[in-house]
């Protein structure tokens, strides 16, 4: 599951970056990390009442918020891939249980 996933968001990533013309380095993906962590956080003092609104209604902050966990999924799926990271068996050993077959 996580490979195929992994896989979908290497595509996306590899295309916008051919189209921009991003050099996706092996520090790169460690610093999108850090920027979708940036992001998310962003986003979650919007929703919280601890940052400003910026005129978004709250349908648009939520949203937001959706958007911003599912960049920062697809940026540790890509870091954990670059990387050569096997997170099933990382999440069987950390979190003690097994995900579904991929």
């Amino acid at each position: 599951m996580l490979e195929r996933l992994a896989g979908q968001f290497e595509a996306a990533s590899a295309a916008y970056a051919e189209t921009h013309g991003i050099e996706r380095d092996p520090d790169w993906f460690v610093l999108k990390l850090q920027e979708e962590v940036g992001e998310l956080t962003q986003a979650w003092n919007r929703v919280t009442g601890r940052g400003r609104k910026k005129g978004r209604s709250e349908e648009d902050l939520n949203r937001d918020l959706a958007d911003e966990t599912a960049d920062l999924l697809g940026h540790i799926l890509l870091f954990a891939r670059n990387n050569r990271i096997d997170l099933a068996a990382a999440i069987e050993r950390k979190w003690l249980f097994r995900l579904d077959a991929e």
